[in-house]
């Protein structure tokens, strides 16, 4: 199966795709006056093509921390702008969840893409929405008031160049003699480093992390610790990282340890003070749609909606293929367990490991 690639020539009609639905048109002078605000496309709208009208005369929507060679975001806001006639105007492509909501205010962003504690520690400033396909999105990856909503995620890997290293079965692989092992950055500042270690530490589906900074502990005594991703001959990282690096074809390997599978989502929420209230609730429809959900896909993420996808034979199999497998349910960390293990992170990773 590939992606639909004829480019659909009414907007209208790639709504309908969308909302899956067939039903016929109703007058627009019989139905309900539009409610921007609203919490679903049914209750603000009552049809994709009445959203789709409204946005259209918006005109605009503001994205920000949505860099173009990030999870596709290139070809998702291009194809977006182009399918709707919408002006996509990218602020701080490079800010990190908690810029975000610094410059809220003052940038007045529309939609926001965020980690999960910051998405949960923030909810008040979100307007809640629920998108069509809401019952996809695993209830553990949503707020229940539909405040905010996991769009995307990936799990921790090993990456690893077949040249140097036998491929590793598991994290305790990454202690045999002769390997550069690096993360990608410092736990204490670096989202990906963070989960590594904590990904390091999972036993039994249980994450602990002073197992895992007892782990990186043995790698720096057993001189395998790298400071660099560049010249290491393993790099522990998101899937999506290292699937990327392995499709430049430089004999790049990947895979995910079967016993140490971590999970991690980012958030989709609509600013409560959005200018443009109707695109960013089209922006969640076309995110959160097969063709969104794919396009992510196409980007080496995991699409939240991944598994009902392939219930029913809409996603995206060649693109799939190019993850390596998992069989196990992936652990997502809570926000508390996150909270916690980043304070003990802070206090004893310089005394262990730097």
């Amino acid at each position: 199966m590939t992606l639909r690639t004829r480019r659909v020539s009414a907007a209208a009609v790639l709504a309908t795709a969308i909302a899956g639905c067939g039903a016929p048109a109703t007058q627009n002078a019989q139905l309900p006056p539009i409610d921007a605000q609203a919490a679903s496309m049914r209750e603000g709208f009552s049809t994709m093509e009445r959203l789709v009208e409204a946005a259209k005369k918006e005109g605009s929507l503001r994205v920000i921390a949505l860099p173009r060679d990030w999870v596709n975001y290139g070809e998702i806001i291009d194809t977006f702008g182009d399918e709707y006639g919408i002006k996509v105007e990218q602020l701080e492509p490079q800010a990190n969840s908690a810029r975000e909501i610094e410059v809220a205010d003052r940038l007045k962003p529309d939609v926001f893409d965020l980690g999960m504690d910051v998405a949960v520690d923030k909810a008040v400033m979100f307007a809640p929405y629920r998108v069509q396909n809401w019952h996809d999105i695993p209830d553990h990856l949503k707020d229940h008031r539909a405040a905010w909503y996991a769009a995307y995620g990936g799990y921790m890997s090993i990456g690893y160049d077949p040249a140097r290293v036998a491929a590793p079965a598991s994290f305790a692989d990454l202690l045999k003699p002769g390997l550069s092992v690096s993360l990608p950055g410092d736990p204490r500042e670096v989202s990906a480093a963070f989960n590594g270690v904590m990904a390091a530490s999972l036993q039994g589906g249980e994450a602990q992390v002073q197992r895992g900074v007892d782990f990186f502990q043995r790698l720096k005594s057993a001189g395998n610790l790298a400071t660099s991703p560049r010249t290491a001959s393993v790099v522990v990282d998101w899937d999506y990282h290292n699937v990327e690096r392995a499709a430049t074809g430089k004999g790049w390997k990947v895979t995910v340890p079967k016993e140490a599978v971590l999970g991690a989502y980012y958030i989709q929420a609509i600013n409560k003070k959005a200018q443009h209230p109707a695109a960013a609730r089209l922006w969640q429809e076309f995110l959160f749609s097969d063709r969104g959900q794919n396009l992510f896909l196409k980007g080496y993420a995991r699409p939240v909606r991944m598994e009902a996808m392939q219930m029913r034979d809409t996603v995206n199999e060649e693109l799939a293929a190019k993850l390596p497998p998992v069989k196990a349910r992936p652990v997502v960390l809570t926000v508390p367990e996150i909270d916690r293990a980043r304070a003990y992170l802070q206090r004893e990773w310089a005394k262990k490991v730097r």
